[in-house]
């Protein structure tokens, strides 16, 4: 198959999966976690704000007027986010992939930013995003460059979404916020390339910590009448 019609990942309804102990804790440590790092993000963001590194030659950002897309860029990324949601209220393998694959990609972006100190472009115009700006703290932020968060973040649910049309919504989605990311000067070329690059294989760590053990019933699925 493709990978815009990847094999069915034998999903089960809210109501049987949580009939499992080993579903029930694994939603209750993902829900945990993703609470401890939403807390965190402040501290950790007002952080790296303060750390300085070199600024780099980038040849496509030299190429590209910086225009603010903040807009388009806010409305792409929450509409796909409220797709995701929608898909996840009849699916708790979309759901749960979803969790464990932010949490492992957030906490592998703390990382690369903590060991890849970067100053941003030249040019770059403040992202407005209000739903993500509410975690950064008071000050704006600046310097979350290595690797991007707004476009890894559309990339996973792309790879969470198990309908074919949605994923290839998801996906042209993702390449439009890469570049838009560039026109605002927001990150660096390789910043958005890391991206992809780093999200697919920790999205399969994810979803192996979030499916295994529960999710153990596989069936083909008619795409069109599944409601997953």
């Amino acid at each position: 198959m493709s990978i815009l019609s990847p094999n069915p990942t034998g999903d089960l309804v809210w109501q049987t999966a949580w009939k499992s102990p080993i579903f029930r804790r694994k939603f209750f440590i993902g829900m945990s976690c993703v609470t401890v790092l939403l807390l965190a993000f402040p501290y950790f963001f007002q952080t790296i704000e303060k750390h300085t590194g070199p600024v780099l030659h980038d040849w496509v950002l030299n190429q590209l007027p910086p225009n603010d897309v903040s807009l388009w860029i806010f409305l792409i990324i929450w509409a796909t986010a409220l797709l995701l949601l929608i898909r996840a209220r009849f699916s708790p393998a979309v759901f749960m992939m979803y969790v464990y694959g932010y949490l492992i990609i957030s906490l592998s972006r703390m990382i690369s930013i903590t060991l890849v100190p970067l100053d941003p472009p030249v040019g770059l115009i403040p992202l407005i995003d209000p739903l993500s700006n509410a975690f950064y703290g008071k000050t704006y932020i600046t310097k979350d460059l290595f690797y991007s968060g707004h476009t890894s973040s559309i990339f996973l649910m792309f790879l969470c979404l198990r309908r074919k049309w949605d994923r290839l919504f998801a996906l042209i989605g993702s390449l439009i916020v890469g570049t838009l990311l560039l026109v605002q000067h927001v990150h660096y070329t390789i910043d958005v390339l890391g991206a992809f690059v780093f999200t697919y294989p920790l999205y399969r760590v994810g979803k192996w910590m979030a499916l295994s053990g529960w999710n153990n019933v596989e069936h083909p699925v008619d795409q069109k009448a599944s409601p997953s």
